[in-house]
């Protein structure tokens, strides 16, 4: 990923930004604290990228990449849930919850879900499953993800020549760190096939009742 932001810079930090954004696990972590690195002449050599350029296309395609997830969230959840829903382990009880949560939460929830690693990843899709208003959560989009991609950026051009060590270190922190995000996968994925089942179980019940 750094010998991609190396060759090519903007273009490379806005099309990560994108497509960590569409729910893909892409660390912004690393993405915009090297670019962040890159706007120093100690990594960059003679030619650093502007690092208000690098914060600016950071959230814009944080945003671009979180409207086109919000939008598949919106118009494909519940028909995907009426055909998948075993298959995705999604029910119609989930999609109502989420709905709920959001008319309640919705705000607070995406604007601080930008700044949290991992949430900021998936949080448009229930955003959009509850048909959250556009307007605000574009707004509030641009907002969390112009302050995570700031921070990020700023530590990295802080650290400039001292990337490396860091990027090192963050390599040997990350294992166990997967280690233990794979057995809560596991974990989570067990109970919604549990949940899942039981909830189609419930279902039929109900259609056979309604056809006697």
């Amino acid at each position: 990923m750094q010998n991609f932001i190396q060759q090519h810079g903007y273009l490379a930090l806005f099309l990560l930004a994108i497509v960590e954004s569409m729910c893909v696990p892409i660390p912004s972590e690393v993405t915009f604290a090297f670019g962040g690195a890159m706007c120093t002449t100690a990594i960059a050599g003679d030619s650093p990228l502007n690092i208000v350029v690098v914060i600016a296309i950071g959230a814009v395609g944080s945003l671009v990449g979180s409207v086109i997830a919000y939008e598949v969230g919106r118009y494909a959840g519940r028909p995907i849930v009426d055909r998948y829903g075993k298959w995705v382990l999604l029910t119609h009880k989930d999609l109502d919850t989420a709905e709920r949560w959001f008319a309640r939460w919705g705000d607070l929830s995406v604007f601080l879900g930008r700044v949290i690693p991992v949430v900021r990843t998936v949080i448009s899709v229930p955003a959009g499953l509850a048909k959250m208003r556009r307007g605000h959560f574009a707004v509030l989009t641009t907002l969390g993800a112009t302050i995570w991609v700031g921070v990020l950026t700023a530590i990295g051009y802080a650290l400039g020549a001292n990337w490396e060590h860091v990027a090192g270190a963050f390599k040997v922190a990350q294992y166990p760190i997967i280690a233990v995000i794979a057995v809560l996968a596991i974990l989570g994925f067990s109970h919604r096939i549990r949940v899942v089942r039981s909830e189609h179980r419930i279902q039929r019940a109900v259609d056979e009742s309604k056809k006697n």
